[in-house]
């Protein structure tokens, strides 16, 4: 942990006490944020570098604070939301984000170095720099998380090391006050070590950023309820306790997993499950989230749903995913977008109406790729063509969800609010639905989740006049059926910038049935479809 490189009396950084980095900081330029967030890493970098008392460092260290969390929150900013795997540019990005927290990690380091070689400026200080150093390592792991990255060992290594230094000096229960604390409370080393074991428990539960940070703060409150023991105890029907390596490279695993290591450290749960199973009761009762410091971005059904799904991932006996504990699974194959979609169903891919200089230059296209003009049974070699379907194990696969992880770690890249469709290798029928989760393992294949779509979806082709700003001609699209028992309407999964309310289009399904419909309402709309209800016109 404290393998840091020596210092440096050649080093020349911009700042080498509290005064001139508040200067430095009042004349940096925030406005390009590339720019920015390289010279807060570099300046970092080159003052960890630079000889000083271990006082002058901390008070250094904590005058950089707030500037570096703005930067950081507004660069990771860039990175939300992007399909994974990264492309190498945004792998960069993330790669400069980690390092920026790694430079504030390694300044503290060193502060506590000092303090283990005798730096008397320091022991009064003793709590605060092993909390920053516990908080730092975390911010680390947690902004790959958020990304929906899993970190790697290194960053497990390290962040159990301090909280291992921690409970050695007997500081790891100590409270320290931080102002940019969203809480408002002093938080201890256990507290920040469990909330990130915890985080990153319930990070396949498919999390917006708006629940993460949320459920970030409800763990800072319930801080009490944490304990880390070398030993527990269990009884039948309590919510199970999971174990953490203090020596290992990953994260809470369950109690069954556990070593007789001396490293091995041991969480009950039973305590966080009341503090989990009370807020839910008492908003159920009527307290408002606000009253039990849950915050005011979600109402008190959401937070209900939501501490439901956090006490069945923390507190529930429960199979490991495959994400966590690679093991045989059946198959599916799955492919993605709604003309991959259509070819597969459809067994053809879809084409649009050309022109004969268009269907020529196809022709020409063909001649030049396969030696030949293919013929419409040619056409039905969809994997030729391009149009394959990827393979993944099935973790789970019910009538309304799906977990999935991918069998290799290449192929296409993806996000959360895309259209897919699921098949059996064996089966004839498809399953339509929209990615809830999207992960990477630290072998680099993807992990999702899927909510499927109500009914059997029918390959079917769209056809439409010039209406505004929104497309024509002819488009590939699925149609779900009225599923009367239900009270779910027909609806049409259409690309975006198709729709329009009372838009009269012509569907055609495959089967070579068409009918003039009328649009009705957006029923869902995600990043690469609408789903649209529809009336046919009589």
């Amino acid at each position: 942990m404290l393998s840091l490189e020596p210092t440096d009396d050649l080093a020349k950084p911009a700042f080498k006490d509290a005064a001139s980095c508040a200067k430095w900081l009042g004349q940096l330029q925030l406005t390009n944020l590339n720019l920015a967030q390289g010279t807060l890493r570099a300046q970092l970098d080159e003052f960890n570098r630079y000889p000083l008392r271990g006082k002058e460092r901390l008070q250094t260290l904590e005058t950089l604070r707030e500037t570096v969390g703005i930067v950081q929150g507004d660069y990771a900013k860039k990175l939300a939301g992007k399909k994974l795997p990264f492309s190498d540019d945004e792998f960069k990005s993330i790669i400069a984000l980690s390092s920026l927290w790694q430079s504030m990690l390694n300044g503290y380091l060193r502060c506590l170095q000092s303090l283990s070689s005798g730096d008397s400026s320091l022991t009064p200080e003793a709590a605060l720099v092993t909390q920053r150093c516990q908080l730092y390592s975390s911010m680390q792991l947690g902004e790959f998380l958020r990304l929906g990255c899993e970190p790697d060992g290194r960053s497990w290594q390290r962040f159990h090391a301090i909280y291992a230094h921690a409970e050695e000096q007997g500081l790891h229960l100590q409270p320290v006050a931080d102002k940019f604390n969203r809480a408002g409370i002093p938080i201890s080393c256990r507290t920040l070590y469990a909330k990130m074991l915890l985080l990153h428990r319930a990070r396949l539960l498919g999390l917006t950023r708006t629940q993460w940070h949320l459920i970030d703060h409800w763990l800072d409150h319930w801080g009490d309820a944490f304990s880390i023991e070398p030993r527990c105890s269990m009884s039948r029907g309590d919510a199970p306790p999971l174990a953490v390596d203090l020596a290992g490279m990953h994260g809470f695993v369950p109690i069954q997993h556990a070593t007789s290591a001396p490293t091995m450290r041991f969480m009950a749960m039973v305590p966080l499950s009341k503090q989990i199973r009370v807020t839910t009761i008492l908003l159920q009762q009527g307290q408002s989230p606000k009253q039990l410091e849950l915050g005011e971005e979600l109402s008190s059904k959401d937070c209900v749903d939501l501490l439901n799904r956090l006490h069945a991932c923390w507190c529930e006996q429960r199979a490991e995913s495959l994400a966590d504990e690679p093991r045989d699974a059946p198959l599916v194959r799955m492919c993605q977008g709604i003309e991959n979609i259509y070819a597969h169903i459809a067994r053809k891919p879809f084409r649009q109406a050309s022109a004969s200089g268009i269907a020529d230059k196809e022709a020409q296209k063909q001649i030049e790729t396969f030696g030949r003009v293919l013929d419409q049974t040619d056409r039905h070699d969809l994997a030729q063509l391009g149009f394959l379907a990827e393979e993944w194990l099935v973790e789970e696969d019910g009538l309304l969800h799906a977990r999935l992880l991918r069998k290799t770690s290449t192929g296409e890249r993806m996000g959360t609010g895309q259209i897919v469709c699921v098949h059996k290798p064996e089966a004839t029928t498809y399953r339509v639905g929209v990615t809830t989760l999207v992960s990477v393992t630290r072998s680099g294949q993807l992990y999702i989740g899927v909510r499927y779509l109500p009914g059997t979806p029918q390959a079917a082709t769209l056809r439409g006049s010039t209406s505004g700003n929104l497309l024509s001609g002819a488009a590939a699209a699925l149609a779900l059926p009225e599923m009367s028992n239900l009270r779910i309407p027909a609806s049409i999964v259409m690309p975006r910038d198709w729709f329009q309310a009372g838009r009269t289009l012509e569907l055609a399904l495959h089967d070579g049935e068409k009918q003039s419909v009328t649009l009705g309402i957006s029923v869902e709309k995600g990043n690469d479809f609408e789903r649209v209800s529809f009336t046919a016109k009589s």
